[in-house]
């Protein structure tokens, strides 16, 4: 891991904070992160606040991870610490140069850390995954390493309201083995059934995270299955397609009074 100073500051930050709030990492698998060469790291997503686990995880193993974020991020000090972290914008009307931007990072070396789920999962159950990890590891050829994270949607996450202080919550964190990528062109079949594996192994290790964790009846961070509040999945999903409508006409109505 070559020197980043401004890396390096931010993960002294993200270690104070971690410890002032006093989380209590378990981790299992941090063998699994490769030490040099590239990956994609696909990572469930319930909180906001997750990207510091991952980010300590790469740590561990000596990486410095490649965050993909929104590029409509990358202006004044986020868009500056983005560019001196490596991160890569993600423009969601010019996907495509996103897309390739994450595969020459992969190419060259990089850890590259992927959402499949794209956005976070209220109802804490893995959602349908999206296809961006496994066409990346096809194209470029390198692996994908399955990680999960639980107990982070104690601290901040949607429709919960935020615990920032020293509460010693427990995060458990669970690696699995890198997933090798078929050597060939990223073929819907392929990238399907790498898809759909990833999503076997990743649901695998949540429920290995989940072993052992106290999870009270009814706590709305706890999923339904499990005897929580949390929303199914199925309601889950309503619940995202009605907040994607409320920023639709939000954004429309900004655009109708600014051409006003």
């Amino acid at each position: 891991m070559g020197r980043e100073p401004v890396f390096d500051v931010l993960a002294g930050l993200v270690h104070g904070v971690c410890w002032a709030q006093g989380l209590r990492l378990d981790i299992a698998g941090q063998e699994n992160i490769p030490r040099s060469g590239g990956a994609v790291l696909a990572v469930n997503h319930t909180a906001y606040l997750d990207f510091m686990e991952v980010g300590l995880v790469g740590r561990k193993s000596h990486r410095n991870v490649r965050y993909m974020m929104k590029a409509e991020l990358e202006h004044g000090i986020v868009g500056w610490l983005m560019k001196h972290c490596k991160a890569i914008g993600v423009d969601r009307g010019h996907g495509a140069e996103s897309y390739e931007r994450a595969v020459t990072a992969l190419r060259e070396g990089e850890i590259v850390v992927v959402y499949p789920e794209a956005t976070i999962s209220r109802s804490f159950e893995l959602k349908e995954f999206k296809s961006g990890a496994a066409r990346m590891a096809v194209e470029s050829g390198v692996p994908i390493v399955p990680m999960t994270i639980w107990g982070a949607q104690r601290i901040w996450t949607k429709d919960i309201p935020k615990q920032l202080g020293r509460h010693r919550f427990p995060i458990h964190i669970r690696i699995g083995e890198p997933l090798p990528a078929p050597g060939h062109e990223p073929t819907a079949a392929a990238v399907d059934a790498l898809t759909a594996e990833l999503h076997s192994r990743m649901q695998d290790l949540l429920e290995r995270a989940q072993q052992g964790y106290e999870m009270p009846t009814g706590a709305r961070w706890v999923p339904a299955r499990l005897g929580g509040g949390a929303p199914t999945l199925e309601r889950a999903a309503v619940l995202e397609q009605e907040e994607l409508a409320r920023r639709r006409a939000a954004r429309e109505q900004r655009q109708s009074e600014e051409s006003a």
